[in-house]
């Protein structure tokens, strides 16, 4: 696939005081209304200079981005040279980071993440041999040609998958004819990828799948919970693709039941289980989760290890309360069905929910439920996920023991 040559210009900002200092603290979003002057008007991907307002000297160089609130994306405070040098040292950078889970039995992780790795809106996971970049905004389309080629050879993949955003499918006239779910590099025999966690193996869809196939952010948990699982009773709720039950079954658990409302979810978790165990102990629950759970507690059903890990319930301020409402249902739910000495997983996803709210959410919850417990451990991003700034820290969770 010949990816296109697109020209950008550079643009001189400036940007409002107090948005100077952010810079300075190593911000990297700089909004619409943040701005006081631009000498041009820019395009996708054009280089924007941000000039400090007092002292004119210059202060960070990103990306412009007149599609998005976020109207510059910092990739670097002080001068840059955009070119292939700058980007192989970066993505030299994030590979050094990520050394320690590639000496264990795992040949899925994420490369590249986005704002928190200094490349702001583009990702890059790897599943085996498949490279699956996503980019989330329209900037990167110029840098394209220019970073495909590194990152190929950092990884040493063989065939490289293009992924894009729906806000980014949204503009097709400025693709220049590429497409969400392209091959741009190698050959994809299937579109469903084999890759290995901890020597247990899982199908990611590089074409069709959430983000980019799988989520790879809960790993070092799923790990956790495998170790902890031998002849228990485990309800993995909210499923999906079955990654804790997979591990649950790997680490010997006796019972497992993957609840989810997609029965499209549970098929994958089902041949996930499948492809690591013959005649796995695993049981599919297709069911709403707080209803789920509600008729397991009316069954007189108990469990070893519970794991309650939602998708994200606060995708803009709005919806925080509302967020919290529901984590504090599905803790509320899950007590009663977490048997003698069993473990309760309490997890979140959502970035607008901090984590001291979470946390206290759930401690309260667990306090007003007459049974004694002790909190174990606390956990957050594994290796591959760093967290840049602090809206990049978005993923929390809490392991509690129920006596």
């Amino acid at each position: 696939m010949q990816l296109p040559e697109i020209p950008t210009k550079r643009i001189a900002i400036k940007v409002r005081p107090s948005v100077n200092k952010i810079i300075k603290k190593g911000h990297p979003w700089v909004f619409e209304d943040a701005i006081e002057k631009q000498n041009i008007e820019g395009a996708a991907g054009d280089v924007a200079i941000v000039f400090d307002r007092k002292t004119n000297k210059l202060l960070a160089v990103g990306l412009y981005d007149p599609f998005s609130p976020i109207r510059i994306k910092i990739l670097q405070r002080g001068s840059l040279q955009l070119n292939k040098d700058w980007f192989q040292e970066k993505i030299q950078q994030c590979l050094a980071i990520r050394q320690p889970l590639l000496k264990t039995d795992t040949n899925s992780y994420r490369l590249v993440s986005g704002e928190n790795d200094g490349l702001p809106s583009l990702v890059a996971d790897v599943y085996a041999h498949v490279l699956v970049v996503k980019i989330y905004s329209l900037i990167w389309l110029p840098y394209l040609k220019m970073i495909f080629p590194i990152l190929l050879k950092q990884t040493g993949c063989t065939t490289l998958v293009l992924r894009m955003s729906r806000s980014v499918q949204k503009q097709p006239e400025l693709l220049h004819g590429l497409e969400d779910g392209q091959v741009i590099t190698g050959e994809l025999e299937d579109e469903e990828v084999v890759f290995t966690e901890y020597g247990l193996r899982f199908y990611a869809n590089v074409i069709k799948g959430h983000k980019t196939g799988y989520f790879l952010d809960h790993r070092d948990n799923r790990r956790k919970i495998g170790t902890m699982a031998r002849n228990k009773r485990v309800l993995d709720i909210f499923a999906y693709a079955g990654g804790f039950s997979v591990h649950a079954l790997g680490g010997g658990a006796k019972r497992v039941v993957s609840l989810d409302i997609s029965k499209q979810a549970l098929e994958m978790a089902r041949r996930n289980a499948a492809l690591n165990f013959e005649n796995p102990n695993h049981e599919c629950m297709p069911a709403d989760a707080f209803k789920g759970m509600d008729q397991l507690r009316k069954s007189g059903e108990v469990f070893d290890i519970i794991i309650v890990d939602p998708p994200s319930f606060a995708k803009r301020a709005s919806e925080i309360d509302k967020a919290i409402q529901a984590y504090a249902q599905l803790a509320k739910l899950a007590i009663p069905l977490v048997a003698k000495n069993g473990i309760l997983l309490l997890a979140s996803c959502s970035s607008r929910v901090d984590a001291d709210t979470f946390f206290e959410t759930n401690l309260n919850i667990l306090q007003q439920s007459n049974r004694k417990f002790t909190e174990l451990e606390r956990t957050f991003h594994d290796i591959d996920h760093p967290i840049g700034f602090p809206e990049g820290a978005y993923l929390k969770a809490m392991y509690v023991r129920m006596d």
